[in-house]
């Protein structure tokens, strides 16, 4: 095997083998469904909360989702119901919620141009 050919078959190589942890990276949404329970409290069945004073979560980008659990899990955020909940989850946890959610409709009608 020519070395730019051997260089190619281990970056492919390299890139599948990496393949599963980038999909887990991302979260599982049925798996955030199930883990949401107890956010349907404050936050709605269906991520659209019940009340003004808590967020919507339905539609929320992941990426802003997964910042924000993060926070309050690690203080840097603070809220008294918040911080106790998030101070149990893991990385997982919080990616497979954020995948949930983030696929959810958001519930707000978008104007038309």
């Amino acid at each position: 095997m020519t070395r730019p050919a051997l260089s190619r078959a281990l970056a492919v190589a390299f890139m599948v083998g990496l393949a599963p942890a980038v999909a887990c990276a991302e979260g599982d949404p049925e798996a955030g469904r199930k883990k949401a329970e107890p956010c349907a409290a404050c936050h709605g069945q269906n991520g659209l909360s019940i009340a003004e004073v808590w967020p919507n979560l339905a539609g929320q980008k992941r990426g802003y989702l997964v910042k924000q659990m993060r926070a309050f899990r690690d203080g840097t955020r603070k809220d008294p119901i918040m911080s106790s909940f998030a101070e149990r989850l893991t990385d997982q946890d919080i990616d497979d919620l954020a995948a949930f959610y983030s696929q959810l409709a958001s519930g707000v009608s978008k104007p038309g141009w």
